[in-house]
C-alpha cells in the first residue's frame, strides 16, 4: 500500500504572510499618498551638467540614471559570459547559460525568418530584445520609481530625502506653500519618449542601411518606383502611388515603434502607482507579475518587428514577385 503523503506547511508561505503583515504595518505608519503622474522625466540635478551650443543646458534626469544602471547591468552580463567562455565550460551555467540559451533561441528565429541574411540581421535583433527587456524589467527592482527626494513646487530644490511615496504630491501645510513632490531618483527608462524614439530611429535607419547593402541603389525603387511609369503609364502610375504609400508607411514606423513601447510600459507604471496608493498591501505583487510578462512581450515584439522589417528590406520587388509565382 502506498503511504498517503502527510500535508506539510512550507516555510515560504510564512515568509509571504510575514511580508504581508509588515506591509500592513508600514502602510499604517507611512500612509500612501495621491500619485502625481508626469510624462516627462524629472530633473534630479539642481545645476546643469554641461551646456551644448544648440541644445542648451543638459540636466541629469532620473531616466538617465536608469540608463546608466542599464549599461552597468549589460556590461556585467557581458563580463560574466566572457569569463564563462574563457573558463572552458562546455555547458555554461548561471547567467552565462541563460544568455546562451536566449541567444540560441533568437538566432533560430532570425535564421528561420531572414534565411541567408540572418548573420547580418541577428546582432541588431538580439541587441534590441536584450536592451528593451532589461530596460522594461528595471521596473521590478525595489526602489525604482518609489524612492526619491522631496522637492518644493515653489523653490524646486530638494529639502529632505523621503523613502515612501511614488512621484507623490503632498499638500502643503503651514510654511510649505504649493505643496511638495517626491521626485524618484530612478525611473523606468522605457517611460521616457527620448529612449523609445531613439530606438525607433536606430531600427528604421539600420533597416535602410541593410536594404542598401543587400540591394544596392535599386533599394530606393521601393519608395520611388518609376521603372514602368513611361512603358506602362496606367500600371506605372499605380506602382508609383504604391511606392509613395510605402514611403509613408516606413516613416510611420517611427511613431508605431516609439509610442507602442512607451505607452505599454508607462501605462503599467501608472497602474502600479494607482494600485499602490489605493491598496498598498500585497496587491502590487500581482501587478508586478503582470508587468514582468508585459515587459517580456514588448521586448519580443520590438525585436521581432525589427527582424521582419530588416528581412523585408533585403528582398526586392523582383524577388517577391518570383517567390509569389513559385508559390502559385
Amino acid at each position: 500500500m502506498e503511504k498517503t503523503r502527510k500535508w506539510r506547511w512550507g516555510v515560504h508561505r510564512w515568509f509571504v504572510l510575514l511580508f504581508i503583515i509588515l506591509g500592513a504595518v508600514f502602510a499604517s505608519i507611512y500612509p500612501p499618498v495621491r500619485p502625481h503622474i508626469q510624462v516627462a522625466p524629472e530633473v534630479i540635478s539642481s545645476a546643469p551638467l554641461f551646456t551644448l551650443p544648440v541644445i542648451g543646458d543638459f540636466y541629469l534626469t532620473n531616466t538617465l540614471v536608469a540608463m546608466l544602471i542599464l549599461d552597468v547591468i549589460i556590461l556585467a552580463i557581458a563580463f560574466a559570459v566572457r569569463q564563462a567562455t574563457r573558463g572552458g565550460q562546455l555547458v555554461p551555467t548561471g547567467i552565462a547559460g541563460a544568455i546562451e540559451y536566449l541567444m540560441e533561441v533568437l538566432y533560430g528565429l532570425a535564421e528561420s525568418t531572414a534565411g541567408r541574411y540572418a548573420r547580418k540581421i541577428f546582432p541588431w535583433f538580439a541587441t534590441f530584445v536584450l536592451v528593451v527587456l532589461l530596460a522594461n524589467w528595471l521596473e521590478l527592482i525595489p526602489g525604482v520609481d518609489s524612492i526619491g527626494s522631496l522637492h518644493h513646487e515653489e523653490t524646486g530644490y530638494a529639502t529632505q530625502q523621503i523613502v515612501p511615496g511614488i512621484m507623490a504630491i503632498i499638500q502643503g501645510e503651514g510654511e510649505v506653500e504649493g505643496g511638495s513632490m517626491v521626485v524618484p531618483w530612478v525611473r523606468v527608462l522605457s517611460t521616457d519618449l527620448n529612449f523609445t524614439i531613439a530606438l525607433a530611429i536606430i531600427s528604421v535607419l539600420m533597416t535602410q542601411v541593410i536594404g542598401i547593402q543587400t540591394q544596392g541603389i535599386g533599394y530606393f525603387s521601393r519608395f520611388f518606383n518609376t521603372l514602368s511609369l513611361f512603358n506602362k503609364p496606367f500600371f506605372g502610375a499605380m506602382d508609383f502611388l504604391v511606392s509613395i504609400l510605402e514611403l509613408i508607411s516606413e516613416l510611420s514606423k517611427l511613431l508605431s515603434f516609439s509610442f507602442r513601447l512607451f505607452g505599454n510600459i508607462f501605462a503599467g507604471a501608472v497602474l502600479l502607482f494607482l494600485v499602490g496608493s489605493l491598496v498598498p498591501v500585497f496587491a502590487q505583487s500581482f501587478v508586478l507579475l503582470f508587468e514582468f510578462f508585459i515587459g517580456l512581450i514588448q521586448a519580443f515584439v520590438f525585436g521581432m518587428l525589427t527582424l521582419v522589417f530588416m528581412t523585408q528590406a533585403t528582398q526586392g520587388h523582383a524577388e517577391e514577385h518570383a517567390e509569389g509565382e513559385h508559390a502559385g
